[in-house]
């Protein structure tokens, strides 16, 4: 078993043992007690080994098993680790989806440039893997099965045993009289996977004995197919794509046909890290938002996200996007009839300012933009539109209209509502970082500050 774990590492790009740190995942049963067992059996890498067991705290048990991997790891001579993790389902998420969704964020946390994190996932989990895709209907990414090698945090995310059959596993943790626990969670078939385990996987065995080697196989071809696919899409989302403001051009992604816009449309949403549509979802966008006329404002609401359009472009609204960060008590599009008076932000002395969820309004020094110390001896307020303020720039006779300044310069509507408006001893100086007023525009050398809206 020795030579499994020697072997992946020694692919790795860094040769494996050239990393920080190496942090195995160790939940105290047989498969990652296996695992770390080979592991600090490596000169090289022992020292630089950490055993993470997660906490889910779901069952009673649960500290039973992190006292019993924090002894098994002392006596190794390993250094230990607890991450105790919210492992409770949110609306759409299945127990296991949330479990997972959980764990992998705790892992991720810990790992840095340089580090690897190694789990101790074998083929039989694999063949797993790939049969509930494949009854999920899910096309080559998910029928490619789990990667052996793949980037993860900062550091990378290793399977040493990925080809590794289940039984060598088994054979090794006997040979080496190791101990470990059960959890009994995995005898009940209430759960997708522990149902193929126990009661599906056993009986196809009985007439392929080898489904685990060639599903596996069958998993390497699909990945290998799945490669071609993404230069493929690589090419067609880079050319439709804008990456200011993470939208689609609508003209350009209707000069393709279905097949090709459907492949954008999942690429645009794996360049987003949100979960993949369903082909009916996708099929929507298409049809009900991309092929929509361009004067209607079609919303498609999902997961978390919301898919609109403006002019030419195809919007991703998140719920950390503009649309889902109002001020509280607002809503995009609409006057807050809440309260007598729009909601004022004092700006205090500081660079910057949090607004909303996770939006940051903040100034840097510049050589034009407001006057720095205009901006200093002045009250500095935030406030949001209520209808009818207008401002004057800088080289432009008049007056303008923010509805107008807002139309001209093609700001979806959604966002218009959010957009910041600084006031300095309560007259309107900019907008965002879209514009200053002429009346305190000013251009001197590191005299200046200019503002700027991150979300």
């Amino acid at each position: 078993m020795r030579l499994y774990v020697n072997s992946i590492l020694k692919q790795d790009s860094d040769l494996g043992i050239e990393r920080q740190k190496f942090y195995v995942a160790y939940s105290g049963g047989v498969d990652s007690h296996v695992l770390l067992h080979c592991c600090a059996s490596i000169t090289q890498l022992k020292d630089k080994l950490t055993a993470v067991y997660i906490h889910h705290g779901l069952q009673a048990e649960a500290e039973f098993w992190a006292k019993h991997c924090e002894k098994t790891a002392r006596e190794l001579g390993i250094e230990f680790l607890t991450l105790r993790v919210n492992a409770k389902a949110t609306p759409g998420e299945s127990p296991e989806e949330a479990a997972r969704n959980a764990r992998y964020a705790a892992l991720k946390s810990l790992i840095k440039t340089n580090d690897a994190l190694l789990l101790a996932q074998h083929r039989e989990d694999q063949l797993e893997t790939v049969l509930l895709q494949l009854f999920r209907g899910s096309g080559l990414r998910g029928l490619s099965g789990m990667p052996e090698r793949i980037v993860f945090g900062a550091g990378v995310m290793l399977r040493p045993f990925l080809d590794t059959p289940k039984q060598a596993i088994s054979d090794y943790a006997d040979a080496h009289q190791l101990s470990w626990v059960e959890d009994p969670s995995n005898q009940s078939n209430d759960y997708d996977r522990n149902f193929l385990r126990n009661a599906v996987v056993p009986l196809l065995k009985q007439r392929w004995s080898a489904i685990d080697k060639t599903v596996a196989r069958s998993a390497k071809h699909c990945a290998d197919a799945q490669v071609l696919v993404d230069e493929v899409a690589d090419e067609l989302f880079d050319a439709v794509f804008n990456p200011v403001d993470k939208t689609l051009c609508i003209s350009r992604l209707s000069e393709h046909r279905s097949h090709p816009q459907q492949l954008i449309i999942r690429h645009w949403f794996r360049h987003r890290g949100l979960k993949m549509p369903s082909q009916a979802k996708v099929e929507r966008i298409l049809s009900q938002v991309v092929a929509a006329a361009g004067h209607r404002d079609p919303i498609l609401s999902g997961q978390g996200y919301s898919i609109r359009r403006y002019r030419d472009k195809l919007y991703c609204l998140t719920m950390s996007g503009t649309d889902l960060h109002l001020p509280e008590g607002r809503q995009a599009g609409k006057p807050d009839e809440s309260q007598s008076s729009p909601q004022i932000i004092i700006w205090p002395g500081q660079s910057s300012i949090k607004i909303g969820q996770d939006r940051v309004l903040s100034y840097v020094l510049s050589s034009k933009g407001i006057c720095r110390e205009q901006w200093q001896h002045a009250k500095v307020e935030i406030k949001f539109r209520r209808g009818g303020e207008k401002i004057c720039l800088p080289g432009r006779d008049g007056h303008h209209s923010l509805k107008n300044l807002f139309q001209e310069a093609g700001i979806p509507p959604w966002e218009r509502d959010v957009m910041p408006l600084i006031y300095l001893n309560d007259t309107l100086a900019a907008v965002g970082d879209l514009w200053i007023s002429a009346a305190f525009y000013s251009e001197k050398t590191q005299g200046c500050i200019s503002l700027v809206l991150q979300s």
